[in-house]
């Protein structure tokens, strides 16, 4: 039977690793900087943190969407988005844009599907859309690989 050894903590990581949390936050920073809804991006974290089963972030990125003015329904019925109806045309374009690049399976990231952001985003946001699903991804990674533990939401 093999021993349980024990993995660091989200405070552990960011200590022993300042740099590589600097550069994730940076892409985070950029991102905002760049104008795309605060919102929105939000919304998106939380979506591709439930499809990578990542608690700590999901967690950290539901506290942040309500705190950047997302309906409690759309959080609510996120995990049936399609299906739901009260998402915007923009929020839908964006959903589907990080889940075709958080499951990367064959043609996920399709011209169609390219296409279909494009329709409601400049090439700019979208391209900062892009770089925001891949930090969270990142982000994901980092956080179920090492199990970090969910913050406590705040209260």
């Amino acid at each position: 039977m093999s021993e349980q050894i024990s993995r660091p903590t989200y405070k552990d990581f960011t200590t022993a690793a300042p740099e590589v949390y600097a550069g994730l936050a940076t892409l985070t920073r950029a991102v905002d900087a760049a104008g795309i809804e605060k919102a929105l991006t939000e919304l998106v974290k939380v979506r591709v943190s439930q499809l990578n089963g990542c608690a700590f972030c999901l967690q950290f990125h539901l506290t942040l969407a309500r705190r950047s003015g997302v309906e409690e329904r759309k959080l609510d019925l996120l995990a049936a988005w399609r299906d739901a109806g009260i998402y915007s045309a923009r929020e839908q374009a964006a959903l589907a844009w990080a889940e075709a690049l958080t499951g990367l399976e064959a043609h996920a990231a399709s011209p169609e599907a390219w296409a279909a952001v494009r329709a409601v985003f400049s090439e700019t946001d979208a391209l900062h859309l892009t770089v925001t699903v891949a930090s969270i991804n990142a982000w994901n990674r980092i956080g179920v690989g090492l199990a970090f533990a969910p913050p406590q939401p705040a209260g």
